[in-house]
């Protein structure tokens, strides 16, 4: 099977271009890198990403707390991939969501319902999976919300999961049918934003004060309200966040 991957060289997109090659698959990177601009760049350069492929894994993502922002991203790189998928005969698109989000629509969530919406409505066979927030977000605020020592954590009550798990689960989607909606992946057990963060600077030896604030808006609310951790029928991942510290996952 060739798969196409967009965003193949991001956080989950690495593990799904790593998990994909190991099941013996074909696999077409699709980002700038390779020469594929999905926001502005020319319609012949996404054709010729696409060109052959059985299924479209789209796995990008954007820093982004403008719902403006995100929209504007996720609407322009959706719409593109689509419509190359239309002329170049792609008979399965897979995009990966978040759990949770039906009632945030705001910040980045915003751009990702606008995604789903778009994807829901196409003339192409399609599946969405939603995941829960990755464990490797605690390592990305820590990137973009520290000053000094110092960060500031978003009160969030989530159920996160490994990205290496959302990438095994997006392949297997990939390989099967389009469903139209999988089954949504979550974690193993509950935790907030502020303690993994916690953790995390513990287990690598870095010093770090930890500040939990709760964001003001829709935004803040739904984070706080233990809407991401996903339902009851959701699929549960196997490695908890401690147990991924230290593990290839993590590294890998």
């Amino acid at each position: 099977m060739r798969i196409a991957v967009c965003g193949g060289t991001g956080t989950v997109g690495r593990h799904v271009v790593r998990v994909a090659g190991e099941r013996g698959h074909d696999v077409v990177v699709v980002s700038r890198a390779a020469g594929v601009d999905l926001v502005a760049g020319p319609d012949r350069a996404a054709d010729a990403a696409l060109a052959g492929a059985d299924v479209v894994v789209d796995v990008l993502s954007t820093t982004t707390l403008s719902a403006r922002g995100s929209v504007a991203f996720f609407t322009a790189t959706s719409r593109r991939l689509l419509a190359a998928e239309r002329r170049v005969g792609v008979p399965h698109h897979v995009a990966l969501s978040i759990v949770g989000i039906d009632r945030i629509d705001a910040a980045y969530y915003a751009g990702k319902l606008a995604q789903e919406r778009l994807v829901a409505g196409g003339a192409v066979p399609h599946t969405i999976l939603r995941a829960a927030q990755f464990h490797e977000f605690a390592g990305q605020v820590v990137g973009q919300a520290s000053i000094g020592a110092v960060t500031l954590a978003p009160r969030t009550l989530t159920r996160p999961v490994a990205a290496a798990e959302v990438a095994e689960h997006l392949v297997r989607v990939a390989e099967g049918a389009p469903a139209g909606r999988a089954p949504d992946l979550v974690g193993p057990s509950d935790d907030t934003l502020a303690a993994m963060i916690r953790r995390l600077s513990a287990h690598d030896g870095v010093r770090r004060r930890v500040l939990e604030v709760r964001l003001p808006g829709g935004y803040g609310a739904g984070l706080a309200s233990g809407a991401l951790r996903g339902g009851p029928d959701a699929v549960r991942g196997r490695l908890s966040f401690d147990d991924w510290l230290g593990s290839e996952a993590r590294t890998g």
